[in-house]
C-alpha cells in the first residue's frame, strides 16, 4: 500500500505559465500525426478551443426534454458546433454524414439511471469507432465511486486501443450524488484521468480554485455544462471557465433545453472563441432569438 502519511498539499500550480510544446492542443505535441489531426478537428487551431455539443444523455436516461427527436432537435444545431458528443447509435441514425463537426463517441455504458451508474463497461469496439471516422472516444471515470477501479481500468484499455489507431480519448470525471464538488476533488479526478492516458478531460467548473484544476492537468480540460441554468448563468460559467484555463465547454442541456437553442449555441461560441463577456453574449442571444422568432 502506498505511504500516504505526511503528504504535503500541492501549492505552486504555475497558473500563469504557458504549457510546453507548440501544438495548439495542450499535452499533444509528441503524439502521432493522425491523433493530432483528429484533435485538430475538435479544437480549433486558431484559438485552441472547442464548443462541444453533448447529446449522449439517452444512453442512460432515455429521451429527456430536448432530445425527443435527435433528427429534429439536434441535427440542425450540428453545423454550428466545433464537435458533437453522442453514441454511435445516434450518429448513425440522426446525424448527416456530411457534417464537418468533430465526432466524439460515447464508448462506455451499461447501467441505466435506475441502477448504480458507476457499474460501466467499455461499450464500443475500436474498429467500429474507426469505421465511423471518430475523432475521439469518451469514457466515464468514477474517482471515488463504487466501481472506481473498473472505470480506471476501462479508461486504460480504451487509451491503449486509441493509441494503436490514432484516436484520442476523452475522460469524463463522473461525480456521484454524495461526492464533494470542490477544486481538491477535481484536481485529483482530472489528474488521475490524464495520468492514465486520457488526451482530453471533461469536468465540472467550481467557483473557487478552478484555475488550479486546469493548471495541474497536463491535457486540455473542457467544462461540462451540467443541469439547465438561466442563460446568463450558463454564459458566465463558460466565460469564467475559459478565463481560468479551460480549453472549451461541452454543453448539452444548457443548449438543447434553451427556448432558443441555436441562439444559445451562437452565444456560447462567442464567449469561447471571441472572448465576449457574459452580458455581451446574452445580448447576442437575445438578438439571435428575436431574429429566429421573426423568421419562423
Amino acid at each position: 500500500m502506498a505511504d500516504t502519511d505526511g503528504l504535503i498539499d500541492a501549492r505552486d500550480f504555475g497558473t500563469s505559465a504557458a504549457p510546453a510544446g507548440g501544438f495548439h492542443v495542450k499535452g499533444a505535441h509528441a503524439q502521432d500525426w493522425g491523433l493530432q489531426n483528429r484533435l485538430s478537428r475538435i479544437f480549433r487551431p486558431d484559438t485552441g478551443r472547442t464548443v462541444m455539443l453533448a447529446f449522449d444523455h439517452g444512453y442512460f436516461v432515455g429521451p429527456m426534454a430536448g432530445l425527443e427527436r435527435l433528427d429534429l432537435n439536434i441535427a440542425p444545431l450540428v453545423p454550428d458546433a466545433d464537435a458533437i458528443m453522442m453514441t454511435r447509435g445516434a450518429l448513425r441514425t440522426s446525424i448527416p454524414s456530411t457534417t464537418g463537426a468533430g465526432i466524439v463517441l460515447r464508448a462506455s455504458g451499461g447501467p441505466s439511471i435506475l441502477r448504480e451508474l458507476s457499474d460501466e463497461h467499455i461499450a464500443l469496439d475500436i474498429e467500429d469507432a474507426v469505421r465511423l471516422n471518430a475523432d475521439a472516444l469518451a469514457i466515464q471515470v468514477f474517482v471515488g465511486g463504487e466501481h472506481e477501479s473498473r472505470s480506471v481500468a476501462n479508461l486504460a484499455k480504451l487509451v491503449d486501443a486509441g493509441q494503436r489507431h490514432g484516436v484520442p480519448v476523452l475522460g469524463v470525471t463522473a461525480v456521484g450524488k454524495d461526492m464533494v464538488r470542490d477544486a481538491r476533488y477535481f484536481r485529483l479526478a482530472t489528474r488521475i484521468t490524464a495520468e492514465m492516458g486520457a488526451h482530453i478531460v471533461k469536468t465540472y467548473y467550481v467557483s473557487e480554485g478552478f484555475e488550479t484544476v486546469t493548471a495541474s492537468c497536463p491535457v486540455p480540460i473542457i467544462v461540462a455544462g451540467g443541469k439547465k441554468l438561466p442563460e446568463l448563468d450558463a454564459l458566465t460559467m463558460a466565460y469564467r471557465s475559459i478565463q481560468e484555463g479551460a480549453a472549451g465547454v461541452d454543453m448539452g442541456r444548457n443548449i438543447f433545453q434553451s427556448e432558443h437553442p441555436a441562439a444559445m449555441l451562437a452565444a456560447v461560441r462567442a464567449v469561447v472563441h471571441d472572448g465576449l463577456k457574459p452580458e455581451e453574449a446574452l445580448e447576442l442571444f437575445k438578438e439571435r432569438s428575436a431574429a429566429g422568432t421573426a423568421a419562423s
